[in-house]
């Protein structure tokens, strides 16, 4: 299927290279229906799947997802194992279909503390995936922008300790080479669904600079016309990066 880009804005705004989502609100799609939250993160996995068709679809390069967070582990057990096998669902079965459409998959986050079966799944999704070019699809599990950021800081640590780092070499760019994200793009755009209005703990370094695009649809109701939507509002603003703008 060929890419479908937006069209230019007449300004000729251009649209995100790099989108970050975080899904949140399946609980409370679950709730509003009378439902067991698992059946909410169940279409939730549906909405994951037409959002990474949709970005495809409209030229974006990059789009990551933010699936389970360090934090997540404090949720009731049967939960997080309704989201671990979850995962192992979309790790198996909708791995072919990533690879038809040129996704490559790339999984950010602790892989310590997953189950052995799950890091073996991430470890060949990833292999398998690894030559497509279409889009980059990037699912942070086990992730927390804050320990990140503190490992990347002790790792640094301890390669000046050992005398193989001047702590003057030591600048953005060096930094961001420790950082779960190495290699990837900030984003242009960050979407929380769901009406909340906060980062949660997720990428805060690579965001920095991000437009923060805030939606009230719940993420099990989330499509490619939302995602649309929230491309057309990025390209409404002036990105000035400190600067005094047009």
């Amino acid at each position: 299927m060929p890419t479908a880009s937006l069209p230019a804005t007449p300004d000729s705004t251009p649209s995100p290279h790099h989108v970050a989502i975080i899904m949140d609100g399946n609980g409370r799609w679950a709730k509003a229906r009378g439902l067991p939250r698992a059946a909410g993160h169940r279409r939730g996995a549906d909405a994951v799947r037409r959002v990474v068709r949709g970005a495809g679809e409209l030229g974006i390069p990059v789009l990551t997802l933010f699936a389970f967070s360090t934090e997540n582990w404090a949720r009731p057990v049967d939960e997080v194992n309704d989201l671990m096998g979850l995962l192992r669902h979309y790790l198996r079965n909708e791995l072919e279909e990533l690879h038809r459409n040129g996704a490559r998959l790339r999984v950010i986050g602790r892989r310590e503390g997953l189950a052995s079966d799950i890091v073996r799944d991430i470890t060949q999704a990833e292999m398998r995936t690894r030559s497509n070019t279409r889009i980059q699809v990037n699912i942070c599990i086990n992730y927390g922008s804050r320990d990140e950021i503190v490992q990347a800081a002790r790792r640094l640590a301890t390669l000046v300790a050992g005398g193989e780092l001047l702590p003057e070499a030591i600048d953005e760019k060096r930094f961001e080479r420790e950082l779960l994200t190495a290699g990837l793009p900030d984003p242009d755009m960050l979407i929380r669904t769901s009406g909340e209005q906060r980062i949660s703990n997720f990428l805060l370094w690579q965001c920095a600079y991000s437009e923060l695009v805030f939606v009230d649809t719940l993420w099990p109701d989330f499509g490619r016309e939302h995602l649309e939507q929230a491309i057309a509002e990025f390209r409404r603003r002036e990105r000035r990066y400190g600067g005094i703008g047009r």
